[in-house]
C-alpha cells in the first residue's frame, strides 16, 4: 500500500516548488480574515491550543455557525509527514468569510496556524491520529467556548475534508448541535483508505460508527463530481447506513472537485440548504 493517494501526492509535490513557508500560510489566513474584519483568537483546549476566526467584535446570536477546517498540509512527500499541517489553501476559512448570512466562527485543526515544532505536535494528530479521541476533545471543547461567546444555543457545524469528520464526530456527542454540513467530507475514513489502498488511520475515531446517534442531527453532505479524493460513491455509502426518513441530504455538484469551486462558490451554494424544512 502507499501512503497517499497517487493524485494526492502529485498535488503536494507540485505546490512544494512554490511553498510558502508556515508563517507566511498565517499571515495569508490572517489577511483574508481582517479583510472581513475578522480577528485570530486562541483557544487552549485541553491537550491543544487552537487557532481560530471570529468577527470583531462577535454578535451575540441564538444560533452559531462554526466551519472546521480540512487535513492541511500533512504530507511533504508520499512517504513523508510536512513538519506543520498549517494548510496551503484555507478552504473551510474561506467558506466561512463566504457565509452570506448568520453568526460564523472558524475552527482550525490541532496543530495549524501554531508554530508546531514549538508547541510539541506529534506528527500523529495531522495523520494517523487526525481523528482521535482527544484531537475529537479538544475541538468540542473549542466549539464550548466560541459557542458561550457568542452567546448561542444552537450550534450549526460545517467541516470541510477531513473537518467534516470532526464535526460528525463533534456532532455526535453534543446535544446542542442540529445541523451538520460537510463539504467533500471524508465520513468513512476506513472505506477511504481501503478505496485508496492507503494504510489505516490506526487510532482515529471513525464517523460511520456513529450513525446510531447523528439520526438525531438534520445533514446535509455537498460532494464533488469530479472529486477523486473523496468520491462521492463514499458520501452516499455513509448516508446509506441510516434508515429510510432520517437519511441525510447528498448534494453532488457535477463540476466540483475536491478543492474546486467550493469556496468561490459558497455564497450561492449556502442557500440552497432547506435549513427551514421540518
Amino acid at each position: 500500500m502507499t501512503r497517499i493517494p497517487l493524485l494526492l501526492a502529485a498535488a503536494v509535490l507540485a505546490a512544494c516548488s512554490t511553498m510558502p513557508t508556515p508563517t507566511e500560510r498565517r499571515a495569508a489566513a490572517d489577511q483574508l480574515a481582517r479583510a472581513k474584519n475578522w480577528e485570530i483568537r486562541y483557544i487552549d483546549a485541553g491537550r491543544f491550543r487552537l487557532a481560530a476566526w471570529r468577527p470583531a467584535p462577535m454578535p451575540n446570536n441564538v444560533r452559531l455557525t462554526i466551519y472546521i477546517e480540512g487535513d492541511g498540509f500533512a504530507w511533504a512527500s508520499p512517504s513523508q509527514p510536512a513538519i506543520d499541517p498549517t494548510p496551503l489553501d484555507p478552504i473551510a476559512l474561506k467558506l466561512a468569510l463566504a457565509q452570506p448570512n448568520g453568526n460564523v466562527a472558524y475552527l482550525a485543526r490541532p496543530c495549524q496556524f501554531i508554530d508546531a515544532e514549538a508547541t510539541h505536535c506529534a506528527v500523529a494528530y495531522w495523520t494517523d491520529r487526525r481523528f482521535s479521541e482527544e484531537v475529537v476533545a479538544a475541538t468540542d471543547r473549542a466549539i464550548g467556548v466560541l459557542k458561550q461567546e457568542a452567546g448561542a444555543t444552537d450550534l450549526t457545524l460545517v467541516g470541510y475534508s477531513g473537518g467534516g469528520a470532526i464535526a460528525a464526530l463533534v456532532a455526535a456527542r453534543r446535544n446542542d448541535v442540529d445541523r451538520l454540513v460537510t463539504v467533500a467530507g471524508n465520513l468513512d475514513h476506513s472505506a477511504w483508505t481501503a478505496q485508496h489502498r492507503v494504510q489505516p488511520l490506526e487510532g482515529s475515531l471513525n464517523p460511520v460508527d456513529e450513525v446510531a446517534a447523528l439520526q438525531r442531527v438534520r445533514q446535509w453532505h455537498f460532494v464533488g463530481a469530479q472529486d477523486t479524493i473523496v468520491p462521492p460513491d463514499l458520501v452516499t455509502a455513509f448516508v446509506a447506513r441510516f434508515p429510510p426518513g432520517r437519511r441525510p441530504t447528498v448534494i453532488i455538484e457535477p463540476l466540483f472537485d475536491h478543492r474546486c469551486c467550493w469556496a468561490a462558490q459558497w455564497s450561492s451554494l449556502w442557500p440552497r440548504l432547506d435549513f427551514d424544512r421540518p
